[in-house]
């Protein structure tokens, strides 16, 4: 299992930190902060993290309530994120709620 993909689906709800090596999926709910240093994780639409987000991708179509600093950003059409961005590079879908600042480069 070179590449395995972790997955918290709906349901699941969390409440402490979270940390990874590989790539994640998050569908459910989680209170505290999710890290990974080069992994790629995607916040799916029935997520809702309360927390910061620090990981080399950040794919959100969800709800984050916090920062996320990542090598890479997507908020996706009907997410939403309370918080501040720190990233390499940010792509933000029409239909995507952001309500805090951005620090891109």
């Amino acid at each position: 299992m070179a590449n395995a993909t972790n997955v918290l689906t709906q349901g699941i709800e969390i409440n402490g930190s979270i940390r990874f090596t590989n790539d994640m999926i998050i569908d459910g709910k989680i209170e505290g902060e999710i890290t990974s240093e080069k992994g790629k994780v995607t916040i799916a639409e029935n997520a809702t993290i309360k927390g910061d987000v620090k990981a080399g991708e950040v794919k959100l179509y969800g709800k984050v309530e916090g920062t996320i600093k990542s090598d890479r950003c997507e908020l996706k059409g009907k997410s939403h994120l309370k918080g501040d961005i720190t990233t390499k590079t940010l792509s933000m879908e029409e239909g995507a709620t952001l309500a805090g600042s951005t620090h891109i480069g």
